[in-house]
């Protein structure tokens, strides 16, 4: 039996369920509105999609999207259920982009449905084959910043655009003196004529490497290469050469083939924004999961992936925050083959608050904790503002409440008053 992939789905429609099931295996693979010549029996039989599994759920009594075929049932009633489809890797072949197009192509504006979202996505082994998937995640991570446990202290430099390259490495040289991990551009400082990156990157790495020679011990610095495929791979040129650990890209912005060209070129860690990913998951009726997104970029090559953080400024819950940590962590494939785990990065408002919390729900302490205000804004400096971060996860994982940890660490106790 030829490997196949699979997708599940959360659908919406004014049809049964099971005919809504069809049109989509349809539509996905081999069918068409009306019967063509050349659709044989046994070309159905290699390539069409399957309906795998169907469970219907609760209906509702309005749809959630506009533009839909309307219900012919008094009073109106809209079915939901979650499908499961399958298509053999002969249809695709193992290519990530014709996999999307797949899994996620024109489904979304069909007619039938009123809403309708991709859950979860399976890979067949045979994408493996072609592509590296990461190429440090966890362990290596872990070895270029010299802290083998514990989570990796980092932050956001900020404001995120205006500072020149001078005033950039000025606020890495406080970062790094006061025992930062790891430190990232933002996304929305790249290339600008403020800071070009080449003079950025230079200035940056001459106070890095400055620390290293002093202290045995290089913090990672996530440099934004984002940009056409060949500036990408120029500038991590120039990461590697002037001594860095990491590149970050901003994921929706380049797209899989590009990724995926910038792996197999890497030497250093890549670091994997998802800014942008609220377009494909802020509606719970339309679009994708973060559980399904992140096996793309996973396979495609990202060290890391951010997955917002506890409490966060934007509108995701906390429970897929820590659903979309966890999904990092778990392997895509069965041992002996590789798992593909990436380290999770925490970021968006988070302080020394809320590190009990991440530690409760994951377990482990694989993570990249990004603090900027956290850091930033300690009342008694960035040193302070590492310390108190560090002891409130000290607290977290010896299972001690903050505030009792607090009594005999000020500067944890300082962050707790001022981030309370």
């Amino acid at each position: 039996m030829s490997e196949r992939v699979y997708a599940r789905y959360w659908i919406e429609t004014a049809f049964a369920p099971e005919r809504g099931a069809e049109i989509m295996a349809g539509e996905q693979s081999t069918g068409t509105f009306i019967k063509v010549p050349g659709e044989t029996d046994a070309l159905r039989e290699q390539h069409a999609a399957r309906v795998e599994q169907i469970r219907e759920l609760e209906p509702a009594d309005h749809p959630s999207l506009p533009g839909a075929a309307p219900a012919k049932t008094q009073p109106p009633s809209y079915r939901r259920a979650e499908v499961m489809l399958s298509w053999p890797i002969t249809n695709m072949g193992p290519s990530l982009p014709n996999l999307l197009s797949t899994v996620a192509g024109n489904l979304f504006e069909l007619n039938p449905f009123s809403g309708l979202k991709l859950l979860d996505v399976t890979l067949s082994p045979a994408f493996l084959r072609r592509y590296q998937g990461p190429q440090f995640g966890v362990a290596g991570t872990r070895r270029f910043v010299g802290v083998p446990d514990g989570p990796l202290i980092g932050t956001i430099i900020k404001p995120s655009v205006g500072l020149t390259p001078e005033a950039t490495a000025a606020t890495v040289e406080a970062l790094v003196e006061g025992g930062i991990d790891f430190i990232k551009d933002d996304e929305l400082q790249a290339d600008g004529p403020q800071c070009p990156f080449s003079k950025r990157l230079k200035q940056v790495m001459k106070v890095i490497n400055r620390h290293a020679d002093k202290t045995g011990r290089k913090p990672m610095y996530a440099f934004n290469v984002t940009g056409e495929i060949d500036d990408m791979l120029r500038r991590h040129d120039e990461v590697v050469a002037t001594g860095g650990t990491c590149i970050m890209v901003s994921m929706n912005s380049v797209g899989l083939p590009a990724l995926v060209a910038l792996r197999r070129h890497a030497q250093v860690a890549i670091h994997g924004h998802r800014n942008g990913w609220g377009i494909y998951d802020r509606s719970p009726a339309i679009g994708m999961s973060y559980i399904a997104y992140q096996k793309f970029w996973r396979m495609a090559g990202v060290d890391h992936m951010h997955v917002n953080g506890l409490d966060n400024k934007f509108c995701e819950s906390n429970a897929s925050v820590i659903a979309s940590a966890k999904e990092c962590r778990k392997p895509m494939f069965a041992p002996p083959l590789p798992g593909c785990e990436i380290m999770p990065v925490f970021s968006s408002g988070q302080t020394a608050k809320q590190a009990p919390g991440t530690w409760r729900a994951l377990g482990t302490t694989d993570l990249i904790f990004a603090c900027g205000g956290g850091i930033m804004g300690h009342p008694h400096g960035i040193a302070a503002g590492v310390r108190g971060l560090r002891q409130a996860w000290e607290a977290a994982v010896a299972g001690i409440p903050l505030v009792e940890f607090a009594g005999s660490h000020p500067e944890l106790d300082a962050a707790l008053q001022k981030f309370a």
